[in-house]
């Protein structure tokens, strides 16, 4: 008896079936193979732990018509065999209902087969965390000692990603994705610290690390200074960084600056591409296989939008530098957006590298400031104006007054009014570049490395009460 007649369906069967089952003029057949193991904690105690299984199967059914190509996407979760002939119909029926697809595009042939296609998908499990629990463990304890409350959580997950078409193609990746986020709180709750991690396998994060970072900055907290609300010279983290950064990216596409919806869209007509954007010598940069950093070297697109075709599903995606010595050098493309703009061809990004050219940490700029804010981190960021893509949002879990190369206690939280586009402009240095973890966007996006930023005249708008 086979595997698709029981329901156990291995990931690339169900692929070929779906693929065998379709009488559409194209198909594209998408599994996602999701596993995640998870630890949380609180008041330096373990209080849950799970580990979960899931399916996710996108089919894409594109049909030939006189006045153009449609397409059709349905994705269900928990496939098995007997979900799929179902399926298939509905995305048929999806694309013969829709009329043409503007992005439609030849799907994509000649990219070489995953030699590991067949394979079963990679799986997390609770083993994970072997080593980083007896140290966490051990952070609970130095906490305990120290008179502080840890709390956080720790989430690690696999997604084996199968990509079938009826061009051929045969594709898989595997994507791990790892989170570590600790908050230290006084007892009183009056004083809080954050500091996040990102990682592929929990083997290069420590929390007693963490913790002693978050035990200096309480102790700055102890010192409360109130500002008013105003321009100041702010040193931003690298995850505070990594998030306006990403907000920046997705904003990114060609097509909406040729049309003149965003920052990137040059008065009078075109776009900014070959623009300085930054005094600095910046570059901004995607690569799939940036060490620590891997993602899908090939596009994965289950459904079509400015920045990404479903057409275009198994496109080879290169290394990619989106600004260049401080100059715009991409917009990103699909295929059919780079026909249309004129454009070089820029698919979507998986991670995201800020190069700087600084060698500076973090606390060597704190040691070169003779007054300014140190943020933590960013929270709630909103978008006021695309057209300027001036953002708003709130620090949060420390910002902290440095005064002679010192922190020199704890000032009240603010709300910020910045583009990130003009803060690359107005930055006067930029420090070392590392893996970080976004605060705001961690849930969407984990894979970035970027430098701290020196912006001499961050402008906090207002006071904000949060903590």
């Amino acid at each position: 008896m086979s595997t698709l007649s029981t329901g156990r369906t291995k990931p690339h069967e169900i692929v070929e079936r779906a693929l065998e089952l379709s009488t559409a003029d194209g198909c594209v057949v998408i599994a996602d193979e999701e596993s995640s193991a998870n630890l949380r904690w609180a008041g330096n105690a373990l209080t849950t732990n799970g580990v979960t299984r899931g399916r996710t199967l996108t089919v894409i059914a594109t049909v030939d018509g006189k006045e153009g190509t449609a397409s059709g996407v349905v994705s269900r979760s928990a496939v098995t065999a007997a979900d799929l002939e179902p399926l298939v119909r509905a995305a048929e029926a999806a694309a013969r209902g829709a009329g043409p697809a503007e992005d439609a595009r030849p799907l994509v042939t000649g990219t070489p087969a995953s030699p590991d296609f067949a394979d079963a998908p990679a799986e997390t499990s609770s083993a994970v965390f072997a080593d980083f629990a007896p140290a966490l463990g051990e952070a609970f304890a130095r906490a305990r000692a120290g008179g502080r409350e840890l709390y956080g959580f720790a989430h690690h997950e696999l997604v084996s990603t199968y990509v079938g078409t009826s061009t051929g193609l045969r594709l898989r990746h595997d994507q791990p994705n790892g989170t570590l986020e600790l908050n230290a709180k006084s007892p009183d709750r009056q004083r809080s610290a954050w500091a996040g991690r990102a990682t592929r396998d929990f083997k290069d994060v420590d929390p007693t690390v963490l913790d002693a970072e978050l035990a200096v900055r309480l102790g700055w907290a102890e010192r409360k200074i109130e500002l008013p609300a105003g321009r100041y010279e702010t040193l931003l983290p690298p995850t505070a960084v990594a998030d306006l950064l990403i907000y920046q990216m997705w904003s990114a596409a060609a097509r909406d600056a040729v049309e003149g919806r965003t920052v990137f869209a040059k008065p009078g007509g075109g776009t900014r591409v070959g623009e300085r954007l930054s005094r600095l010598p910046l570059t901004l940069r995607s690569d799939p296989n940036a060490p620590g950093l891997e993602s899908a070297p090939f596009v994965i697109a289950h459904s079509s939008g400015d920045d990404a075709s479903v057409f275009d599903n198994g496109l080879p995606v290169p290394a990619t530098e989106w600004i260049r010595g401080g100059e715009l050098a991409r917009l990103t493309t699909t295929r059919h957006s780079a026909a249309l703009t004129g454009l070089p061809l820029a698919p979507g990004f998986g991670n995201l590298v800020l190069d700087g050219g600084g060698d500076k940490s973090l606390e060597e700029m704190v040691a070169g400031t003779e007054r300014g804010l140190l943020l933590t981190c960013l929270w709630y960021i909103r978008e006021v104006d695309p057209a300027t893509l001036l953002l708003t949002g709130l620090t949060r879990d420390g910002v902290y007054l440095v005064e002679n190369g010192q922190v020199v206690g704890e000032v009240n939280n603010f709300r910020f009014n910045e583009s990130p586009v003009d803060l690359l402009s107005r930055a006067t240095e930029a420090g070392r570049t590392e893996k970080t973890l976004p605060r705001e966007w961690g849930d969407w996006f984990t894979r970035a490395a970027m430098p701290a930023l020196r912006i001499p005249d961050f402008n906090m708008s207002s006071v904000s009460k949060g903590v």
